[in-house]
């Protein structure tokens, strides 16, 4: 998004949840302690959600959030429940797909809305931190919890699923970075003189790309079972940028003061992605909205890019996890 673009933005977005739609229903939240995650977590609790996962990296964290979310919707004390999950290991994501697996009778919604943006060279599970999870860990969870979501679905005849991953329309500001490494992402991003400032907006372009093709040619909705869709909550006043040098920072934190959506008003469009429906499946959602024609051409029609993509990902994937994205495609 330009500049221009973020003066623009919408504010005070609608708030498409209803008691009707949410309630009894399950739904898992990442990185839901703070910001977007705590906010949409708090209004599926409030609408009457039967349970909500606050899947946390920081346990402390989560009861924290758990009890402020327990206090200003008055939930009884069972509906919100802190799990662990740390998307910078595969063993963590695993664990928490097992359990999910085993614990829940009904998962109506998954919300992947964790992430960082780091500002110093960090790796894990031998890729760079922002990779392993913005990326591989993200979709090595919707891998694992489609087939699971999917035979809950059809166990308690409830309405298809939804998994929405939590991506940004910033990531269309770095083409030039993406072209020099679009042939293999994982490999760019991993090589020491990749600029580590912009591996956030870069696994962001990966993370739409790859729902592209996974959703949008692999596997239609009817064969998949599970709406897979992809959203941007857009500029909203929240400590993402914490680990940005201070110039950078000082620059966003003035965006965020002069148009930037609280975390609240950012949430919503994380609430209206995972209600979409059908017709959001492989599709790019932002303000509330389909926002798939502000994707620019470039990103919308490289088809070749979007599987080269999304087969560097999937690979990976099979390596942690022999067989997973074999068994989502049969």
């Amino acid at each position: 998004m330009s500049r221009d673009e973020v003066m623009k933005q919408k504010r005070n977005l609608p708030l498409l949840v209803s008691r009707e739609a949410c309630s009894g229903k399950t739904y898992i939240v990442t990185g839901a302690n703070v910001g977007l995650g705590l906010e949409a977590a708090r209004h599926l609790a409030a609408v009457g959600a039967g349970k909500v996962i606050l899947a946390v990296r920081n346990a402390g964290a989560g009861a924290a959030a758990k009890a402020d979310i327990d206090a200003t919707t008055g939930v009884a004390p069972n509906v919100v429940e802190v799990w662990s999950l740390d998307l910078s290991s595969y063993t963590s994501v695993k664990a928490f797909a097992k359990r999910a697996e085993a614990e829940l009778e009904r998962i109506d919604g998954l919300i992947e809305n964790a992430a960082i943006a780091p500002s110093k060279r960090e790796l894990a599970e031998g890729h760079v931190l922002a990779m392993t999870v913005n990326v591989l860990s993200t979709f090595l969870l919707a891998v694992l919890m489609i087939p699971v979501m999917k035979a809950k679905a059809a166990k308690v005849g409830g309405e298809m699923p939804t998994i929405s991953i939590v991506a940004s329309r910033v990531s269309f500001d770095y083409k030039e970075a993406w072209d020099k490494i679009k042939d293999d992402p994982i490999v760019g991003m991993d090589d020491e003189g990749f600029e580590t400032l912009i591996t956030y907006p870069t696994t962001k372009l990966m993370e739409i790309y790859a729902v592209k093709h996974l959703a949008g040619t692999l596997l239609p909705v009817e064969k998949a079972g599970v709406i897979i869709n992809v959203l941007c909550p857009g500029l909203c006043t929240t400590e993402l940028v914490r680990n940005m040098p201070e110039e950078q920072y000082n620059a966003v934190r003035e965006l965020q003061r002069l148009c930037g959506r609280t975390a609240e008003d950012g949430s919503r469009t994380l609430l209206q992605a995972v209600m979409a429906g059908k017709e959001s499946h492989g599709r790019l959602q932002h303000s509330c909205e389909d926002g798939e024609k502000d994707v620019p051409s470039w990103a919308a029609e490289d088809k070749e890019a979007h599987k080269r993509t999304w087969d560097v990902i999937a690979a990976e994937l099979e390596a942690v996890e022999p067989g997973c994205v074999a068994r989502i495609l049969q």
